[in-house]
């Protein structure tokens, strides 16, 4: 007895130093470089200002960089009810100067209009083919879908699926429409989608760092007066209580709206 116990504590004590060895293992190479990298991008912000769009755009094209050219994205804190189905902000909006990303689309249509959203440059054009695969097979290489009212019977039926991933067609997107030609041309140009959270929030991609900063200032611009026009007439107060800009690894910057 007194061997088998020694032999398991000389098993212990011969395995803590392999896990205490783990612990201490430096992470991934490029780890300290990154965080070195953010925290002298962060020096440049001043958390209490509220800057200028230009300014801050500026701010952000003037920190050190990554590798690849990182989107410019605006966040909104809106003053709405989450909870009440009045109060949801959801839509989209076409940005003058585009947002410099390829857009995968998918089209539910058939006959003449699938042949116009083909024309338009859709990725996919089908029907009841493409819902089974969503379905069966769990497909989603693409960004968004674009459908026909008459689609509706095959694309209802994967709400559950699309919904949680931000791909679900709305008419009030404009994904739903019977000019699917048209709609297929406005999204590729650069216009995107937006829908308030369950915080109230709204995200939406702006272009990419590498942009004039005047046309990332007038995509801003766009979008943010989109979103104060369509204010929910029920929602009370303040309506855009807070609106960042900040780019894919930089910091964020808190925006002076004027109003």
């Amino acid at each position: 007895m007194a061997k088998k116990k020694a032999e398991k504590k000389a098993e212990v004590t011969t395995e803590a130093p392999k896990e205490e060895k783990r612990r201490k293992r430096p992470g991934p190479a490029n780890r300290r470089p990154s965080s070195k990298r953010h925290a002298e991008n962060l020096t440049k912000v001043d958390k209490k200002k509220r800057y200028a769009l230009d300014e801050a755009i500026s701010i952000l094209q003037d920190c050190k960089k990554t590798k690849f050219d990182e989107t410019v994205e605006v966040s909104m804190k809106l003053g709405i009810d989450p909870r009440k189905s009045d109060q949801l902000v959801r839509g989209s909006v076409s940005l003058p100067k585009g947002t410099g990303k390829s857009v995968t689309i998918l089209v539910f249509a058939e006959g003449d209009i699938a042949k116009q959203a083909e024309e338009a440059g859709a990725d996919y054009v089908g029907s009841s083919e493409y819902a089974d695969k969503i379905q069966k097979e769990g497909w989603l290489d693409f960004d968004m879908v674009i459908a026909h009212p008459s689609m509706m019977r095959h694309v209802g039926k994967l709400g559950k699926i699309l919904g949680p991933k931000g791909k679900m067609p709305s008419p009030k997107s404009g994904t739903v429409t019977p000019n699917v030609g048209q709609a297929v041309k406005e999204f590729k140009a650069g216009k995107v989608e937006f829908r308030s959270d369950s915080g109230g929030n709204v995200l939406a991609p702006l272009g990419r760092l590498s942009f004039a900063s005047e046309d990332l200032v007038a995509n801003a611009t766009a979008f943010i007066e989109h979103i104060r026009n369509i204010r929910p007439s029920t929602a009370k107060g303040t309506y855009m209580e807070k609106v960042c800009i900040s780019s894919s690894m930089g910091p964020g910057l808190m925006i002076d709206t004027g109003k």
